[in-house]
């Protein structure tokens, strides 16, 4: 079945970068579109980015735009998302998604981001 295993998060001070790893299963992953969301404390999940099969067409939401780059690796099976200059707004547990039609099928457990000083 489905499996989407998030890494990499953990604390880091504002203005610092991360970057986040998505291993993927179950799938054949290069096929698929695939997604970042994140939930911060307290919030409804929020789409990040996403990216296309083929990693050449990806998509931003406003707040992260500049900051985040999502990429893949279709030979390794893996999901990224690098974010720099990182506030606290930033603070949330980051999932990445399978994408079926224009929308996300599964979800991944999450990895937690927290920015603070």
């Amino acid at each position: 079945q489905v499996q989407l295993v998030e890494s990499g998060g953990g604390l880091v001070q504002p203005g610092g970068s991360l970057r986040l790893s998505c291993a993927a299963s179950g799938f054949i992953f290069r096929n698929f579109d695939m997604g970042w969301y994140r939930q911060p404390p307290g919030k409804e999940r929020e789409w990040v980015a996403l990216i296309d099969s083929t990693g050449r067409i990806t998509k931003y939401t406003d707040s992260v735009q500049g900051r985040f780059t999502i990429s893949r690796h279709n030979f390794k099976n893996t999901l990224y998302l690098d974010m720099k200059n990182l506030n606290s707004d930033d603070t949330a547990v980051y999932s990445c998604s399978l994408r079926r039609g224009g929308t996300s099928v599964a979800f991944g457990q999450g990895t937690q981001v927290t920015v603070s000083s």
